[in-house]
């Protein structure tokens, strides 16, 4: 158990010694000196406060770090850092207040305040004490009581500040100009507060432990792609509010976000806190403290997904064809099926002449109807290698009678052998019927019994939901249209060979429970086998419309409502443009921008919000848009904090605007970010689209030998 999680665990016995006393004896200055002894057991415990992870940030006399608090805002904790000559002017709190020593010492004076606003907005201070705060010892504060502090020692302090209210929820706090008083003002209503550091080695050795952890890259995912951690998942700060619920939808589980100088990571910890998270680190020195250490870092996205297919080929030497090889049998007209594992969006992209679409999941339960005889060879594919071998290698782990190979390099591979690819296509793999559909179900049978995949009743399902003590994720792993025709309240759509295919964009806690539904039991088994491989150490199954009776809703999946504000329809902004007065910000993806845009609009990131905000200030008017208006109006809601105006955005978003017919401009005509929001792929790129293909297969490949080097990665081995 590192550091971190036993300071965890004793704030959280300390808070509730602490809201016994205060239960028990109300706020009186007897339930202060209990409540300061136990306040001096915690800070005695030097061990759990190294000093690395409470720096004091450079250029500040203090810094405040957030330990503690409850739901309601109540019993907060923080940890005060500071340098040597540190001070704040008499001030109160307007709740009970207790300081502890950790290291440093903090000489406190107290007053009382008389004559309070016998002059309007004036009162006398009259001294009554002082006490220098060290380790070892404590102060308290009653409500009503004011203090003053000062940083005495040589060196840096850390003191623990305890009060019955959250310093962020505090809008009675005053503060005079000196001892005697004076005319007083409103104190710090809203501090800037931080989360504790942790360095990388303690990072490390958390993700070993076992316990459910959380690693959040809040950076955009450009720049998470260019190096990260092998568990980081990409959470982006720009979508944040509407990402975590999903990715870690337990508020106690141990978040650890990273970015590159720590500050992007704290602006997020500030706020997930204001979310209802607990648990939060942030950590120390970001990405260069991660390599400066000498451990794995990794470029591109979906790492640990990417790296599990070059292993099972490794492991498994699952049987390959190369596109010259499959050309020539096609053009043999010899008998085989070529299936595409990938979703029915990329396939209309682009796909092998003749290919049939059958994402990942669907390959078994589709596979006896797609290609009844045993004498016909089966050709899985995907746009690189991970889905084509994970697509076939499930064929074979499910003994299918057919000869199963993987298209090497997939579309790409095609596509570098001069090959044509078709367009536009949308020809599915049929569904399966009668004893097609049995012997899906045996085939997924054989399977479950070889990979231990482990099923679990409605009543059991319904526990683990209730069980605030451990994160369950409730994936339905049917097709998306499925999902969008009914599905199981809670559950999250998450097709089963792209929950595969990118683990880290539905699961981002480590050693969760997760639990698959589908309606007859095939995809869920398929799904549940691969991320039993994986690692993941409690996988279940259960069948949805019979083990529920089709109880299913077809309302979306929840998310917190986007900021309301003023909105402009298409035409209108349209005829406000001619003016000249309104100024477009599009924070659509890069890629959408370039696709097709507003004319004049410029291209915005909203994490970076802050950059171009003086370059907006001239503007009479600022409409925010994104592809449907939503991501929009989460940035107009920050702009118009910033800028202390009125931000509206276009309804509908720039959908809407092309729906009414009104004109696009294309390319990257005005970005005032470069665009480095999204991980292009080879084939989003405009220019040396070949190289970069080349490029990524021949880092899929090398993931092989980075795995072997870095102990966060537990794939597993069936015999």
């Amino acid at each position: 158990m590192t550091s971190t999680d036993r300071r965890e665990r004793a704030v959280r016995e300390l808070i509730g010694r602490v809201r016994a006393i205060e239960a028990g004896q109300g706020v009186t200055r007897a339930a202060l000196e209990a409540i300061k002894a136990e306040l001096v057991g915690l800070a005695t415990r030097s061990e759990l406060f190294p000093p690395g992870h409470f720096q004091n940030t450079p250029g500040r006399p203090g810094t405040l770090y957030h330990l503690a608090e409850d739901s309601d805002g109540r019993f907060a904790l923080y940890g005060s850092a500071g340098v040597p000559g540190k001070a704040q002017p008499p001030h109160d709190h307007t709740t009970w207040a207790t300081i502890a020593g950790v290291y440093g010492e903090e000489h406190n004076v107290f007053y009382e305040c008389v004559d309070r606003d016998k002059v309007p907005g004036e009162g006398r201070l009259r001294k009554t004490d002082e006490f220098t705060v060290r380790k070892g010892n404590a102060c308290a504060l009653m409500p009503a009581d004011f203090h003053t502090i000062e940083v005495t020692s040589a060196t840096e302090s850390l003191h623990l500040h305890l009060y019955g209210k959250t310093l962020e929820d505090l809008p009675e706090r005053v503060t005079f100009p000196s001892a005697a008083g004076g005319r007083y003002a409103r104190f710090m209503a809203k501090p800037v507060i931080l989360s504790p550091r942790l360095t990388p080695q303690e990072l490390k050795a958390m993700c070993a432990d076992g316990g459910e952890i959380a690693v959040l890259d809040v950076r955009e995912e450009g720049v998470h792609s260019r190096g990260h951690l092998f568990l980081a998942a990409s959470a982006p700060l720009s979508h944040l509010e509407t990402m975590i619920g999903r990715l870690v939808p337990r508020k106690d589980t141990r978040l650890v976000l990273v970015d590159d100088d720590e500050a992007l990571a704290q602006r997020a910890a500030r706020l997930l806190r204001a979310m209802g998270y607990r648990g939060l680190s942030v950590l120390a020195g970001g990405m260069p403290g991660w390599k400066a250490a000498g451990l794995e870092v990794y470029s591109n996205v979906h790492v640990p997904s990417k790296a599990f297919g070059e292993f099972v080929e490794h492991v498994e030497n699952t049987p390959r064809i190369t596109a010259a090889e499959l050309k020539a049998k096609l053009d043999a007209g010899e008998d085989l099926v070529v299936l595409d594992a990938r979703p029915m969006g990329e396939f209309r992209v682009m796909n092998i002449p003749g290919a049939y679409d059958c994402p990942g999941a669907e390959l078994v339960r589709r596979v006896f109807e797609a290609a009844p005889r045993p004498q016909t060879t089966v050709v899985v594919n995907c746009a690189g290698r991970t889905r084509s071998i994970i697509g076939a290698q499930s064929l074979i782990n499910a003994g299918i009678p057919n000869k199963v190979v993987a298209l090497k390099n997939g579309t790409m591979g095609w596509h570098l052998a001069g090959l044509g690819l078709e367009r536009g296509q949308a020809r599915m793999a049929p569904a399966p019927r009668g004893e097609a559909l049995a012997k899906a179900k045996a085939a997924a049978g054989r399977v479950a019994k070889r990979f231990g995949v482990q099923r679990t009743s409605p009543a059991e399902l319904e526990q683990m939901r209730a069980d605030a003590t451990k994160t369950t994720y409730l994936f339905d792993v049917r097709t998306p249209e499925e999902y969008l025709a009914g599905h199981l309240g809670g559950s999250i759509s998450a097709p089963g060979g792209q929950l595969v295919q990118a683990t880290d964009t539905f699961a981002a806690v480590r050693n969760a429970r997760v639990v698959l539904i589908d309606d007859d039991g095939i995809r869920a088994t398929m799904t549940a086998s691969w991320l039993i491989q994986m690692g993941w150490p409690a996988v279940y199954t259960i069948d949805c419309a019979p083990a529920f009776g089709g109880a299913v809703e077809t309302s979306g999946e929840g998310a917190p409502p986007a900021p309301d504000c003023s909105r402009e329809k298409p035409r209108e902004l349209a005829e406000k443009l001619k003016t000249g007065t309104v100024q477009v910000l599009d924070f659509g993806t890069s890629i959408q921008y370039r696709r097709g845009h507003i004319p004049g609009s410029a291209w915005a990131i909203r994490s970076r919000i802050q950059n171009c905000a003086a370059q907006l200030a001239s503007a009479q008017a600022i409409v925010c848009t994104s592809a449907d208006g939503e991501h929009a109006r989460w940035a107009a809601a920050d702009l118009a904090r910033l800028l202390g105006r009125e931000v509206s955005v276009l309804e509908g978003g720039t959908a809407a605007w092309k729906a009414d017919g009104l004109p696009l401009e294309e390319g990257e005509t005005r970005m005032l970010e470069s665009p480095e929001d999204l991980y292009y792929k080879p084939y989003d790129g405009t220019s040396q689209i070949e190289s970069a293909m080349q490029d990524y297969l021949q880092w899929e490949l090398d993931l092989l030998w980075q795995i072997e080097r870095d102990a966060d990665c537990r794939f597993r081995k069936f015999a």
